[in-house]
């Protein structure tokens, strides 16, 4: 078998059937319009990745509502007419070059670089500081208000709501982002959920609320619109936590969403890649437990543009998908270029000189061609 033959096979989530196994990982570009609508850019930026090979996108995290959810300046939201609008403009854009797409839906809770006021599980500062790059705020966070019941009630209906709005512009699912230290993750992590009501104490009850949210959108939307969930040990502002019970945690974790009805689990690794947040400390690894506990699809995240890796992962029954995040950045046609034997653009820092933008990438490539 070669080194790239199970990433070239034909895939399959739910109805959605996907050419190869590569998948485009959400990546924040902060480059929608000032109100979080989606631009005619984002359209050409994301049919770039449709038409270099990768079977499916999942387009960066939008968030939910218009009062705590919003994580940094010029992020895109699904809150709107004029935000639908805007996606469908880059759904159709992704569907004209074959692409199939699913949508982030995300909720910054207490890493908001955006409100005034963060909320979260429980009133406790994150730790380390603001992102640089995103937004006018920078340094320590701010301590987060606590949610109480009818607000979490809001933030389910947020997501519900947003998810409807995916389906009407032409998405074929959304993922919902409990990972990386956003509030979702908030609720699932004990350090930063401090509640005694069902929302807290517990791991069962601390991923109530992503349960929820799964089994209210199922509900809601269609048969074949696909529900997923992303999902991490690794936090933005601590990128080596790691689940304390290992397996047992992975155990309760996927479980419950299987049962709340998720369509398939992304576990993101990409903070110190694959080998480091795949496993548990004991090293047990958590794609393939995913996998073999629900039977549901998965989708492994990590420095997988090495192509040898990423086919083992797939080849070894460890993960049925390859999401590529930084990488593909500097290689839209990053598919192809592995069927093909071609080497790839190495993935390089400097590529955010001018800022995270698209358009600040856009600058910073015209200069790359200008000197080679």
């Amino acid at each position: 078998m070669s080194d790239t033959q199970s990433l070239l096979q034909q895939g399959a989530i739910g109805s959605v059937t996907v050419p190869n196994r590569f998948v485009l990982a959400p990546m924040s570009r902060a480059s929608a319009q000032d109100d979080g609508t989606p631009t005619p850019n984002m359209a050409r930026y994301y049919a770039k990745f449709a038409r270099g090979g990768f079977g499916l996108l999942i387009a960066e995290g939008a968030y939910t509502d218009d009062q705590y959810s919003q994580s940094y300046s010029n992020q895109p939201g699904l809150v709107s007419d004029a935000h639908e609008k805007g996606w469908a403009q880059v759904v159709q854009a992704v569907n004209a070059e074959g692409g199939k797409m699913i949508l982030q839906l995300i909720h910054a809770g207490a890493v908001s670089q955006h409100v005034e006021h963060s909320y979260a599980p429980s009133a406790v500062r994150p730790s380390g500081t603001m992102l640089q790059g995103y937004g006018h705020k920078s340094g320590a966070y701010d301590v987060p208000r606590e949610l109480d019941l009818k607000e979490i009630d809001a933030i389910k209906q947020g997501f519900v709501q947003a998810a409807k709005r995916a389906e009407n512009a032409g998405f074929d699912g959304v993922e919902v982002h409990c990972a990386n230290g956003y509030l979702l993750d908030q609720f699932l992590t004990p350090e930063t959920n401090l509640r005694t009501d069902q929302y807290g104490g517990s791991l069962e009850n601390r991923i109530r609320l992503t349960q929820d949210i799964i089994g209210d959108i199922q509900l809601t939307t269609g048969r074949d619109f696909l529900v997923g969930v992303r999902l991490s040990q690794a936090k933005a502002t601590n990128p080596d936590y790691f689940w304390h019970n290992g397996v047992k945690d992975a155990e309760v974790i996927f479980s419950a969403l299987a049962q709340a009805g998720a369509d398939f689990i992304h576990l993101a690794s990409e903070a110190k890649g694959y080998a480091y947040h795949s496993a548990t400390r004991q090293g047990e690894n958590l794609s393939a437990l995913a996998k073999k506990l629900t039977g549901l699809p998965v989708i492994a995240n990590g420095g997988l543009h090495d192509a040898a890796l990423a086919n083992a992962i797939v080849s070894q029954d460890q993960a049925d998908f390859i999401a590529v995040g930084k990488t593909a950045m500097l290689n839209p046609d990053l598919p192809k270029r592995i069927a093909q034997g071609r080497p790839l653009r190495d993935f390089s820092y400097d590529v955010f000189s001018y800022g995270v933008s698209i358009e600040a990438q856009g600058k910073w490539d015209a200069e790359q061609s200008v000197s080679a």
